[in-house]
């Protein structure tokens, strides 16, 4: 026992030697499995457009800002048949294309108007010679009572020039053979096709005696079918000053509104009927009433429109 106490005492003392303790295994670190896979860094790539200085280039004018070349003056076709032989055939390709000249002769309106009081009759038409551009237009329209005399007619000779694809500008002389006393006028206007295919034309008319007045109307063919058409149509005249001695006053004169309906047995031939509203307005009416003449009414009318 006294031996046990020593062994403890000695253990106790500072200074001494920890006990020995079991030994303590550590697993060794796994294998890297890309070890030994050497990347070297790969040499740069070879640039195709090194070496493409542009800096000394000259780039001239901006394209599209350059003028066109001539046209070539020479054909291929010279060195086959000749110039003399194949000049015709040149010629006719021009006129296919664009330079060519035409004619046309349109009367939009020819009809008998029933009405009250007196029946009567009106037509409006017009005809072209020339190209795409440049033409020469005649005009005419008028109106009269089947029983009685003339009451308005007029003709105008144009210069029309296009201005653009739609619209046409134009200028001439009108000539009114109705109402008396007789006038001349120097005419300015426009006609063309507006946006949704409205036809449109307008016009002013200077008088040799200094009188202005103007013009404008408009329709649109409605197509119900290929071949039947609703035609919708109004027409203003207005004056810049007041012309006793044929029956017109100042500002607005006159207004039309109509619809017809034609059937076309053929593009050039078209009966149609329908309904006309016209009246006089301002002073212009009361230069009618004190004429015995009406100031406004309703014409059921029935005509032909017709083209070649």
């Amino acid at each position: 026992m006294i031996g046990a106490a020593i062994t403890l005492l000695l253990v106790m003392a500072p200074g001494a030697a920890p006990a020995p303790t079991a030994a303590r295994t550590t697993a060794p670190p796994a294998a890297d499995p890309h070890a030994g896979h050497d990347m070297p860094t790969p040499a740069p790539v070879a640039d195709p457009h090194a070496g493409h200085d542009m800096t000394a280039a000259d780039t001239g004018e901006i394209v599209g800002t350059q003028p066109a070349p001539a046209p070539p003056a020479d054909h291929a076709a010279d060195a086959v048949w000749g110039v003399d032989a194949v000049a015709p055939s040149r010629a006719a390709l021009r006129r296919e294309h664009g330079n060519f000249s035409g004619s046309m002769i349109l009367f939009n309106i020819a009809e008998y108007q029933a009405r009250p009081g007196s029946d009567g009759y009106r037509w409006e038409g017009e005809g072209w010679f020339g190209g795409d551009i440049d033409r020469f237009v005649v005009k005419t329209e008028g109106e009269g009572d089947v029983r009685g005399p003339l009451e308005d007619a007029e003709i105008q000779a144009l210069y029309s020039r296009a201005i653009d694809p739609w619209w046409n500008l134009q200028a001439g002389v009108r000539h009114d053979f109705r109402p008396d006393p007789q006038r001349t006028h120097a005419v300015i206007g426009f006609e063309g096709l507006a946006p949704y295919w409205f036809k449109a034309a307008g016009a002013l008319f200077l008088s040799s005696k200094g009188e202005l007045r103007g013009r404008i109307e408009g329709f649109y063919d409605q197509r119900i079918t290929q071949r039947l058409i609703l035609q919708p149509r109004a027409e203003i005249e207005a004056s810049a000053q007041s012309i006793p001695e044929i029956g017109v006053g100042a500002g607005l004169t006159d207004i039309e509104v109509g619809l017809r309906l034609r059937y076309e047995f053929a593009r050039e031939f078209a009966p149609y009927v329908g309904v006309e509203w016209a009246a006089k307005v301002g002073e212009t009416a009361r230069y009618a009433r004190d004429a015995g003449e009406r100031a406004s009414g309703v014409s059921y009318v029935a005509g032909i429109r017709f083209w070649f």
